[in-house]
This record gives structure tokens, C-alpha cells and sequence, in this order.
């Protein structure tokens, strides 16, 4: 055998190498965790949730940082641990060798190298790109940030080798005598003996002893095969131990939660659950072996027993709302909701509407005033970003007059939260609280992350610890991820929204702000709940509609669920409603007989135009008495009539996918070809009165486009803010201008 050709043979039989390929011949279930992980570091796997952020640019207390840093590297040193444990229990019966072994589990990890190896290294040069290019971080920064993974890595890495160090040499105390003369012992007392088998599964030839030296596997055929298993099973049981402790970490720290010390970054709870997760499948497989399946089944079965018989209930409910007394819920069906817009009462809604806009009028200083109805599209922290800057550029060139001019906020998910913040600050404005709606500080605390607050309460709480609660208008409810997202919602804007929806009713009614009208789409049949703190019954349906006839296809949600306290709702958790991400938030059930439960606004309306139409034909007569133009202010985070980027696949997969995969894609554009025949059917009613802007988040290129995420590089934002000044948006507020 020549020289090179022996090195190759060595090379392919070394352990590392053939445990590398022995995880991918055995081990594709547990593979999938590290798929995650590089998908999600690699920006593959949910990139327009803004996912990859979370790992290369992690936050501990609002800033990213080396403690951060620190947090995800140790983490990441658990999981691999988690790895290491787990597929050295997996394996066990493929690598006796080990057993003869000094610190068998020690020389287990050093071999298996390969995989966290290439990870290590996949995630520091990504996370050094992410932080020059994407959060525009000096190098000082990312060399502390790097450190700081490293360090945290290290130390965790440092501290599981100094515990199975202390763990071998009581394992070795305790079979002293079967390592002093394992194939001659008497096992008289403790089991006939048997040879051990070699693993027909993995050849292996030499393996690593340590990081410099290699040592030739041992014949284990002449052992024992009862001393063999001994000395695995007082390693699996030191392992499993770490198992314990790092699942009753992360459910001690979801009682400490609310406490924004114990807020550890989003990508540290992800990767702790996903350790758990790997542990758990090798803690199952080492006690239960064949067992394990149906155990597992045994287990969904039973959670979901507990579920069906009310007895665990881990749906999110809308904070404020009654669900104390099943018998005064509404029925959900086509005789209730068609009663709550009867013609009386459209008409006696309507009358009370138009003695608002009687009270806006009187507020202006023309005897025929401009009117402004703004939609604002949904986009998470983007579009509410976008939006605050538009509506603060609006009102500099009106001098301040912007907001007292408008009289109708619309739309969905982030630009809703956007809106909705600005409103309050011009509110809090006119109370003499604060002197300025201009700060450049109130766009960037709208742009605040959202997102570390989610994921480490669905780990902690959700999956771990769904039994925490809280209490607001004297009701009780489960603390989750819905509610760290109020609560992170409610300290990035000062506390300033948290409030009832009641608590807007008399300010709207005085016409002295905006009305506000969120939204969110009825899972059970598509029909939007609108929720406003004003009665809006003539919104349940079309105008142009037989109202003898014909299911409304929109709800209001006060007189739904007049007898729930619905006034008492959270202006926060109504805002949540409306941007209720598909999984990242949950969807909120509503106390209906069925219980029927709601999400976000785009699906049904990603740009709130369908509200401010249906309030146009309802009062169109008086808008053309009363004012000089009515104007739709459009703020949306996407181009419309967007030729640029059509949904392609050059895959057999997204072939077979495509007509589904390409509905959802285009949904939105459906929704705008939709709108714009409204918009035109009011044209032709209201003429040269009725009058649309629209102001658009276009970024310069692809590579610049923010993602549809609650959290926002320092990149994103910085383009955001640049985006605002594009020569169409530009022309739009020059015609705001002209129109004062």
C-alpha cells in the first residue's frame, strides 16, 4: 500500500470522520435542529421575520453587546453539549472501544468536532459580515461582540469538561475492579457473561486521544459486553443530569421574565429550548429505549385530553374582555350579527357619526376644510417606522395642522402601531405633556426590537411554563408571548398606549383626535372585527347593499360583545389583534358561542383602504357639503402595481408548489387590484373632491429592503429613514402643501 493511499485509509477509518458520516447514516431526526440553525444564521429559514438577526445581532437590555454575545455563546456551548450527550447515548452500542478509554465521554466530544466545528465557523463569519454590513458596526464592535460569543462558549465548554472529569473519576472509583481485569472479572454475582460484539455499523480505525495526539482503537472483542454497558450507563446517567438542570434553568427564568434582567436575548432561549428538545430525545431513549414512541404518543395524547376537557387552557384571550360568565356570551351566527345592523340602528350610529364630523368641522379654520382619512399598510417594524416618519414629515409642512385636519386612522399590523403611537403623542401634545411630535427619538422607539421579547417568552413560558398569569381590569390571564409582546410594545413607546379603548372615546367623540378603527380577520369565516370605542354599524357591510338582506361581512365589536365589558379592552391587545403574525403571535379567541378567535388585519385588508371607503359612501352627502376635498393618505410598505419582483421557481418542488405558493405571494397585489375598483367606483361618485396620495416605502435595491420583522437592523433603519425622501413621496408632500 503506497504511502498516500495508506494517509487516505487512515484518513476515512479516523472516528471523527466516520462519526460525522454515522450522523447523517442514524441521526437525520436529530440533524434537524442543526439544520435550524444554519438555515436561520444563514438567513434561509423565516429571513422575513428578521430571524437571522436574532443570532448575529443578539439584545440584552435593548443594546447589542458582548455580555449579549456572551449569552448566545454559551447557549451555544449548551447545545452542543446537549449534541454530544445525546448522540454519545445514541451511539453507545457502535463505539465500545470507548469504554476502554480513559474519560470515554471527554474523548467522545473531542472526536465528534467535525459538525459544531463547521458551525462555529459558519456563525462568526456571518456574524462579522451582519455587523459591519448589516448593523454598520466598527470593527472594536465586532471584535467585542465575537469575543464575547467566544468567551461564553469557552467557559460553558470549560465548566461540562471540569463536571465529566469529576464524573469519571467517581464512574472509575466505583468499576474499579472490572477496569483492573474486565475480561477475566467474575461475574458470578452480577450476570453471565457474554463477548462483546463489534458494530457492524461504523469501522473505525484510530481516533483522537487528544487535540494533537491519536492513538489505534482497541480489539474489544475479548471484553466484556456487561462491562461495557456498566461504564456507558454511568455516563449516560452524568449526562442526563446536565439535561435536568438546563430544562429547570429555563423554567425558573420564566417566572423571572417581567423582569427585563432576566430578558436574555431571543437566540439564547431558542437555542436552550432547542437543547432541551435533543436531550430530552436522548434521556427518552436511554431510560425507554423501544419504548420511547409511545411514550411520546402516550404524552401528545394525554396534553391533548387535558386540553379537549378544558382542564389546561393555553389559548390567548383579549385582555379586558369578561370571560367569567359562559352564559351571557353572544352566539356567533347569522341571525346575531345580522341584528347588530338593523336599519334603526345604522341610522341612529350614523347620526351619532355625523355629530362628530359636525364637531371636526367646527374645529377647523376654513369654512370648507381639507379632510384627510389615512390608511397605513401592515409590515411590522418597518411599516411602523415608515409611518411615523411620514405622518411627523406631514405634519412639519402643515405647520401642525396635519392631525387637527384628520379625521379617520385605518390599516394594519405595523403601520397601525405606527399610527396609533403618533396619535397619542399628538394627544399627549395637546395636554401640554409634551412640546413636540417631531423627536427623531419617538420613530426609532416605534422601531424598537419586539421580536427577543416573543421568542424567549414562547420558549420559557409558552412551551415550558404555560400556567403564569396576570391580572389587568381586575381579570385574570395567561402571561405568554402576546403578552411579552404588549409589555415590550408598551416600555418602547413610554408607556404612553397603555390603555382601554374606552379611554379614547371621549377625546374622538370631542372630534379633538383622529378615530381609529383597528381591525382583525375572523379565522371561522374571513370576516373582519372592527374595534373601535364608537358605535360603527354602518361599516358591517357594503353602502350600495340591500340592508334587508345580506350577511354583513364585517362585525362590530363593541356591540358583539356589549355584555364582555368590551370598552375595557387594552388599546395595546387591540392593536396586537391587528398584528397578529401567523405564529410568531397567537391568535386571540374571543368569548362567542362558538368561540371563534381572530388575527391579523392584512389578511383580509393589508392596507386599511376597505374601512375608509365604506365610511366615504356612508357619508358622502355630507362630505361634499361640508368640505373642500376629502384626501386618502396612503402609507404603505410595498410599490404598488409592482412589476419588479413576480414569484419564480426554477425547482421541481416549487413547480408542484406554485399554485398555492404563488396565491399567497400575490395576495396582497389581489387586495390592491380590489381597492383600486373601489377607490374608482368613488370616484365617480365624489369627482375632483375625492383625492388620493399615497406615500411608499420603495428601498434603492433588493439587498436594502428591511425585513417583515418586529426587529430592525441599525442598516434598516438608516434606509428607512433615507427611503422617506424618494422623488414620488417627495411629490406627494408637495401636494399636501399646496392643499393648506
Amino acid at each position: 500500500m503506497s504511502l498516500i493511499k495508506k494517509w487516505m485509509h487512515n484518513f476515512w477509518y479516523a472516528f471523527p470522520i466516520q462519526l460525522f458520516l454515522l450522523h447523517f447514516k442514524k441521526n437525520q431526526l436529530v440533524l434537524i435542529y442543526w439544520y435550524l440553525l444554519f438555515a436561520t444564521v444563514g438567513g434561509k429559514f423565516m429571513k422575513l421575520f428578521g430571524a437571522d438577526s436574532l443570532f448575529l445581532a443578539p439584545e440584552y437590555l435593548g443594546t447589542v453587546n458582548g455580555i449579549s454575545a456572551y449569552m448566545v455563546g454559551v447557549a451555544m456551548g449548551i447545545f452542543i453539549m446537549s449534541w454530544n450527550i445525546t448522540t454519545f447515548i445514541l451511539f453507545s452500542k457502535h463505539i465500545k472501544f470507548l469504554a476502554t478509554a480513559n474519560k470515554p465521554f471527554v474523548k467522545y466530544c473531542l472526536n465528534n468536532f467535525l459538525l459544531p466545528t463547521i458551525f462555529l465557523v459558519f456563525y462568526l463569519s456571518r456574524a462579522v459580515y451582519f455587523g459591519r454590513y448589516k448593523e454598520l458596526f466598527d470593527w472594536i464592535k465586532i471584535m467585542e461582540l465575537s469575543g464575547g460569543f467566544l468567551t461564553g462558549f469557552i467557559s460553558i465548554i470549560a465548566l461540562s469538561f471540569v463536571y465529566f472529569f469529576s464524573a469519571d473519576k467517581n464512574i472509575t472509583k466505583r468499576i474499579e475492579p472490572v477496569l483492573k481485569m474486565p475480561h477475566e472479572v467474575d461475574l458470578e454475582n452480577i450476570g453471565e457473561a457474554k463477548a462483546t460484539t463489534p458494530s457492524s455499523l461504523i469501522k473505525v480505525k484510530t481516533y483522537l486521544v487528544s487535540i494533537r495526539k491519536t492513538a489505534v482503537v482497541r480489539d474489544v472483542k475479548h471484553y466484556n459486553k456487561l462491562f461495557i454497558d456498566t461504564v456507558f450507563s454511568r455516563h449516560h446517567l452524568a449526562s442526563v443530569f446536565l439535561i435536568i438542570v438546563a430544562f429547570f434553568f429555563l423554567i425558573g427564568l420564566s417566572f423571572f421574565l417581567d423582569n427585563r434582567y432576566f430578558q436574555i436575548p431571543a437566540a439564547a432561549s431558542i437555542t436552550l429550548f432547542f437543547a432541551i428538545l435533543l436531550s430530552l430525545f436522548g434521556a427518552l431513549a436511554y431510560f425507554l429505549q423501544n419504548w420511547s414512541l409511545p411514550f411520546t404518543i402516550a404524552v401528545i395524547f394525554g396534553i391533548n385530553l387535558l386540553y379537549t376537557q378544558h382542564i389546561i387552557d393555553p389559548t390567548n384571550k383579549a385582555y379586558g374582555l369578561n370571560y367569567a360568565h359562559p352564559e351571557n356570551r353572544p352566539s356567533y351566527d347569522a341571525a346575531t350579527i345580522t341584528s347588530l345592523c338593523t336599519p334603526e340602528k345604522i341610522k341612529n350610529d350614523k347620526a351619532k357619526m355625523l355629530a362628530i364630523l359636525n364637531k371636526w368641522k367646527a374645529n377647523q379654520q376654513a369654512e370648507k376644510p381639507v379632510m384627510y382619512l389615512i390608511n397605513v399598510s401592515g409590515g411590522g417594524s418597518r411599516s411602523a417606522t415608515f409611518t411615523m416618519l411620514i405622518l411627523q414629515q406631514l405634519d412639519s409642512i402643515t405647520g401642525g395642522n396635519f392631525f387637527k385636519q384628520s379625521f379617520l386612522l385605518s390599516g394594519a399590523s405595523g403601520g397601525m402601531l405606527g399610527a396609533a403611537y403618533f396619535r397619542e403623542l399628538y394627544r399627549q401634545k395637546q395636554l401640554g405633556n409634551i412640546s413636540t411630535v417631531q423627536s427623531e427619538a419617538y420613530a426609532d422607539n416605534i422601531g424598537k426590537d419586539l421580536l427577543n421579547p416573543i421568542f424567549s417568552s414562547l420558549v420559557a413560558r409558552d412551551l415550558l411554563s404555560p400556567t403564569q398569569k396576570f391580572k389587568w381590569q381586575g381579570q385574570a390571564y395567561l402571561k405568554d408571548r402576546a403578552y411579552a409582546f404588549e409589555e415590550k410594545l408598551n416600555v418602547n413607546t413610554g408607556n404612553l398606549l397603555n390603555k382601554t379603548i374606552g379611554d379614547y372615546a371621549s377625546a374622538e367623540t370631542n372630534a379633538t383626535i383622529p378615530l381609529l378603527i383597528s381591525s382583525a380577520v375572523v379565522l371561522r369565516d374571513g370576516r373582519k372585527m372592527m374595534v373601535s370605542p364608537q358605535p360603527i354599524s354602518f361599516l358591517m357591510k357594503p353602502n350600495n347593499s340591500d340592508s334587508n338582506s345580506n350577511v354583513p361581512d364585517a362585525i362590530d365589536f363593541t356591540a358583539l360583545l356589549a355584555k364582555q365589558n368590551p370598552l375595557q379592552l387594552r388599546f395595546l391587545t387591540a392593536l396586537r389583534m391587528n398584528a397578529t403574525f401567523p405564529f410568531v403571535l397567537p391568535t386571540v379567541w374571543l368569548p362567542t358561542n362558538p368561540v371563534i378567535d381572530v388575527m391579523d388585519a392584512g389578511i383580509r385588508d393589508n392596507y386599511g383602504q376597505e374601512i375608509c371607503t365604506r365610511f366615504i359612501e356612508n357619508f358622502s352627502d355630507w362630505l361634499q357639503q361640508n368640505t373642500a376635498k376629502v384626501v386618502i393618505i396612503g402609507i404603505r410598505d410595498r410599490q404598488t402595481g409592482n412589476w419588479d419582483h413576480p414569484y419564480e421557481s426554477n425547482n421541481m418542488l416549487g413547480a408542484f408548489t406554485k399554485p398555492v405558493t404563488q396565491l399567497q405571494y400575490n395576495v396582497f397585489k389581489i387586495q390592491d387590484y380590489n381597492q383600486n375598483e373601489q377607490f374608482s367606483y368613488l370616484s365617480e361618485k365624489m369627482g375632483t373632491q375625492l383625492e388620493k396620495i399615497t406615500f411608499q416605502y420603495i428601498p434603492s435595491s433588493e439587498e436594502n429592503h428591511a425585513a417583515l420583522s418586529f426587529h430592525l437592523t441599525n442598516r434598516e433603519k438608516k434606509l428607512i429613514k433615507e427611503d422617506m425622501y424618494t422623488l414620488s413621496n417627495q411629490m406627494g408632500f408637495e401636494k399636501i402643501k399646496k392643499l393648506q
